[in-house]
């Protein structure tokens, strides 16, 4: 595999990515959401209530809110690698591409980074506004600072790539198979199912520390693997460009 020709790949679909402003919003308006909206919760409605010591329930609560940046990295790449396939086939600057002696693994990897590269950047981004933020609500009542801690350095570096990663891959085995920009991106969207349920458990039984973070993102792992090799079996060009027609 040539990583130059799948770099070029990459390049060709972010230059494309600045003109699709709906995927842009979302990359933009997500990560804003949640690193100004779950801080201000916290200081605003959670910490004024009084009762027992804050920092004996809080960070539980915290914790599950910043799992939003993994359920982020589950939902915004769907748009992107959906768009990468299907999008450029209807758009007749697929068929080119096919026709290059670029193999399929060189293409699937270079619209994989396409879709990864500007949702870590996003979450990133945001992920440090929510830590500043969080730290500015909490340090009155906590005495200390929350972050930056190694949970959410797991998180943010371990979990949120793989999670993405599995999420674009499901989004390629699905665009391969459907002709419908909106069917893959709604059929990829099931990626955040089980995203919600563990935030839910979060917040009832299931602490998301290092430990289970690190569990979670083997898992995942495994599952983008796993989708990836399924991935090179569906994408079959000859198959696209005969069907698609």
């Amino acid at each position: 595999m040539r990583l130059s020709q799948a770099w070029t790949v990459a390049r060709h679909d972010m230059r494309l990515l600045r003109q699709r402003r709906g995927i842009l919003a979302g990359l933009i308006a997500f990560p804003v959401g949640v690193g100004l909206g779950f801080p201000a919760l916290v200081g605003l409605v959670l910490l004024p209530r009084g009762g027992p010591d804050p920092r004996t329930w809080a960070p539980m609560f915290i914790d599950a809110f910043a799992f939003w940046f993994v359920i982020g990295a589950a939902s915004l790449p769907t748009s992107i690698a959906s768009y990468s396939i299907i999008g450029e086939k209807v758009s007749k600057s697929l068929e080119p591409l096919l026709s290059t002696p670029t193999t399929d693994g060189e293409i699937l990897l270079g619209k994989a980074l396409a879709a990864l590269l500007p949702t870590l950047l996003a979450g990133w981004s945001g992920a440090l506004v929510f830590q500043a933020a969080m730290d500015l609500a909490t340090v009155g009542p906590f005495g200390y600072l929350y972050y930056p801690n190694w949970q959410m350095a797991v998180e943010l570096f371990v979990a949120m790539p793989v999670v993405a990663l599995m999420a674009i891959e499901a989004s390629v085995v699905i665009s391969s198979r459907v002709s419908d920009v909106r069917t893959a991106q709604q059929y990829a969207g099931l990626i955040f199912v089980p995203m919600i349920f563990i935030y839910v458990a979060a917040e009832i039984t299931f602490p998301l520390n290092t430990t289970n973070l690190a569990y979670l993102a083997g898992v995942f792992g495994l599952v983008a693997l796993a989708l990836y090799w399924v991935s090179l079996k569906a994408f079959r060009r000859e198959e696209i460009l005969t069907r698609w027609k």
